[in-house]
């Protein structure tokens, strides 16, 4: 499947509110989605007079009206509700004020009118406990990826992935892919790190095609991600709640979307989560956010992708040496074995906190500590800096 992920109409008001919201030039995203400046200043100035109907050709008719009567405010919850069937009471609060409704009722009101029509569950009426949140201080400070379970078409499986920043949970990306290997994640991320910039650093599980095994358990992808400028971290094996934004994000997806969805191919799935993903991102009050949008908290990254990859750079004072076919690096008589994913690459050896014990560096990221002080011919790893089992 090509790497297309979104309409032009969807590119374009992407366009408008990544350069409303700051943090990199106009004229850099326009080179980042590959239009010329005159288009994009366009785009902004139609934008401000006539909003997203600027964008397109056809018009549309206002989202809101004022009310008239409670009877008025009533029908409209209930029809805000029949849209959107998870949403409870203060999340439809929350829409009505942001469309500017005037007299909107409290959400405890709202949720009232919810449950006198029946359309609360007793799931939904029972009182959630406050929970204790952990987040990434500024936007594209960390970026949580993975797969959602497989979901079926009417030929074959789509399988979605997901990308997510862990400060703002402003959805990067979502894609129908046909499958799960390298060339299709590698495809759809370098799509988003040339329209979002770079992030300090990734967080994936120990799956396919991140995960794998090795003796420093690097693998070809978290290599490439190195080259690029990204640390790759992976969750603790068989605790998926250190990628608990993300699952959360797939258990979202899942009540708002797939359950209903009926998937005949790949460009039926990708057209749906286009639109699911703006509403998720422009429209859906968030509760870890006090009930804000994503996109309200979310900013493009100023560091730009590299279209060329960058060879490894090193100080004069580092010992380098090239990694074999088998992923081992001869130095000062020894075998360091490293992993496959480096063969042909230079890594650098600096001195470490004891004597005898090396740093393994490939670009700026630390990747081994080896203990030469043995008289074995392969020198003991006794620390790998894979990123395995890290917390954030």
């Amino acid at each position: 499947m090509p790497w297309k992920s979104v309409s032009i109409m969807e590119s374009r008001r992407e366009f408008v509110r990544l350069a409303q919201r700051g943090g990199v030039s106009v004229a850099e995203l326009c080179r980042r989605f590959g239009i010329s400046r005159q288009t994009g200043f366009g785009y902004l100035r139609r934008h401000r007079e006539d909003g997203d109907p600027g964008l397109e050709d056809r018009s549309r008719r206002p989202r809101t009206s004022p009310l008239r009567s409670p009877a008025d405010m009533e029908s409209r919850i209930l029809a805000l509700r029949d849209e959107n069937k998870s949403w409870g009471g203060r999340k439809l609060a929350r829409i009505l004020r942001d469309q500017g409704i005037a007299d909107v009722p409290s959400p405890s009101t709202v949720t009232e009118v919810l449950r006198r029509h029946g359309k609360l569950d007793a799931a939904e009426a029972v009182k959630h406990q406050p929970v204790q949140r952990f987040e990434r201080p500024a936007p594209n400070d960390l970026w949580q990826m993975d797969f959602k379970g497989h979901v079926a078409m009417d030929h074959g499986r789509c399988h979605p992935l997901t990308v997510l920043d862990d400060h703002s949970r402003y959805s990067l990306g979502l894609f129908a892919c046909g499958d799960e290997t390298l060339a299709t994640v590698r495809g759809h991320l370098t799509g988003i790190f040339r329209r979002h910039g770079l992030p300090l650093a990734m967080l994936a599980d120990n799956g396919s095609p991140w995960g794998g095994s090795g003796a420093a358990g690097y693998t070809t992808f978290e290599v490439w991600l190195m080259r690029v400028g990204v640390r790759l971290y992976h969750g603790r094996p068989y605790h998926p709640q250190t990628q608990g934004k993300d699952e959360r994000f797939h258990r979202t997806l899942n009540v708002e979307l797939l359950q209903a969805l009926r998937i005949t191919d790949l460009d039926v799935a990708q057209a749906a989560f286009d639109r699911w993903r703006r509403k998720y991102n422009e429209e859906r009050p968030h509760e870890a956010l006090s009930l804000a949008v994503p996109a309200s908290r979310y900013r493009a990254s100023p560091v730009c992708f590299p279209e060329v990859l960058p060879a490894p750079d090193y100080y004069t004072t580092d010992q380098v040496r090239r990694v074999s076919h088998d992923g081992a690096a001869r130095f000062q008589g020894r075998r360091v074995k490293l992993s496959q994913a480096f063969a042909g690459q230079d890594v650098a050896f600096r001195p470490g906190g004891t004597d005898g014990v090396w740093r393994a560096f490939f670009m700026r990221f630390e990747i081994a500590e080896a203990d030469l002080r043995g008289s074995a011919e392969e020198a003991a790893i006794v620390r790998s800096c894979s990123g395995r089992g890290s917390q954030t």
